[in-house]
This record gives C-alpha cells, structure tokens and sequence, in this order.
C-alpha cells in the first residue's frame, strides 16, 4: 500500500462524526520550495506519544520532521513529500 493511501485509511479510521469537524491533515506547497505536512494527533491513539524528531540539511536536500503540541509536522524539499508520509507511517505504526 503507497504511503497516500495509508495515510488516506488511517485518516478514515479516525473519522468519527467528530474528529474531523476539529482535527485533521494538512498538505501543502511552501516557498522555499517545499512541502509542508501537519497531521494532527488529539484524540487518536497516537496522542501524547513519543516521536524522535529530525532535521536533515543538504542545502537544496532537506527534510524536517517533529511532533510539537499533538501536531506531526514534516516539511521538505520538493522530492520529500512521500518521505514525510512514509516516516509518518513508521512511526504510526511501530508507536501502536
């Protein structure tokens, strides 16, 4: 299963009449250039859970990815979207 469709189920399994009025995922483009990703984590299972953030820079090769206030935040160069997913899922997974 690609990394969007995990993302796209584990988002469908939080749905519950409730959550997502509140909560849920955001995807979008940033200037410098980049992508930016904000996965909120109230009222999942992975709320209040441990997550090693990380920052990689190789001036135009780089990648960020935290959890800071129940919010997983990943922000890349233009080729790093599926690698934010992808270390989402991880982490998603191995934390449950």
């Amino acid at each position: 299963m690609s990394a969007l469709n995990w993302l796209q189920e584990w988002y469908k399994s939080n749905c519950n009449n409730e959550w997502e009025h509140v909560y849920g995922i955001k995807i979008c483009t940033i200037d410098n250039p980049g992508w930016m990703v904000e996965i909120e984590l109230s009222e999942t299972t992975l709320e209040g859970k441990s997550f090693e953030g990380f920052f990689i820079d190789n001036g135009d090769d780089w990648i960020m990815c935290r959890v800071v206030n129940n919010v997983f935040e990943g922000a890349g160069d233009p080729t790093k979207l599926e690698e934010m997913l992808l270390t989402f899922r991880k982490w998603a997974t191995e934390a449950n």
